[in-house]
């Protein structure tokens, strides 16, 4: 028993040991330094942290960028999403499927193609009326997450100037209290 426990941990070992080599296919990832894809290079995946995506040429895959912007003025053929940026497509550019902005706002030039669902959340959505899109267009206003965010903050508040006002009526501790007014 005890030899095939110690086989089956062995032949673990090994295959963690080994594991197969990821692949990138002409994909650009990038920490606080921006990706430029021009007409003559073109990139499968674009991923961004901390920077911008310029797209003057053509991604065959996605577009992810945290907390930077995406400018599309070439195709990008997959899924283009964006956390805490902007995203602007200028005129008669092609998203290929989803447009998706999180916290962030979204400029659409005229005749701007998006193959299937545009979605902004918490945003705001600048798109003439001559953008197709093929899927849903769903947009949350950002006062959905701030009206809230802002309601609790002066609850807050308010109750912190309560009690600061509670305790500044009271005479310190080992102090006698005032005398009685008459």
């Amino acid at each position: 028993m005890i030899q095939r426990i110690l086989a089956a941990c062995l032949l673990a070992g090994l295959l963690a040991a080994a594991p197969t080599p990821a692949r990138a296919n002409n994909d650009a990832v990038q920490f606080f330094s921006n990706i430029q894809v021009t007409a003559g290079a073109p990139v499968h995946d674009a991923v961004c942290f901390f920077c911008g995506v310029r797209d003057d040429g053509t991604v065959t895959g996605d577009i992810v960028v945290f907390f930077g912007s995406v400018h599309i003025s070439g195709a990008a053929q997959h899924d283009v999403v964006n956390f805490f940026g902007n995203v602007r497509a200028d005129d008669n550019t092609s998203i290929g499927n989803d447009l998706v902005s999180f916290f962030g706002n979204v400029h659409l030039g005229e005749n701007v193609s998006v193959g299937r669902d545009a979605v902004s959340i918490f945003g705001v959505v600048h798109a003439p009326a001559s953008v197709n899109v093929r899927g849903d267009r769903v947009s949350i206003p950002a006062i959905i997450f701030w009206g809230p965010v802002a309601f609790f903050i002066l609850i807050v508040l308010l109750i912190v100037n309560a009690i600061r006002g509670h305790h500044r009526r009271w005479p310190p501790p080992g102090y006698p209290p005032p005398p009685p007014m008459q």
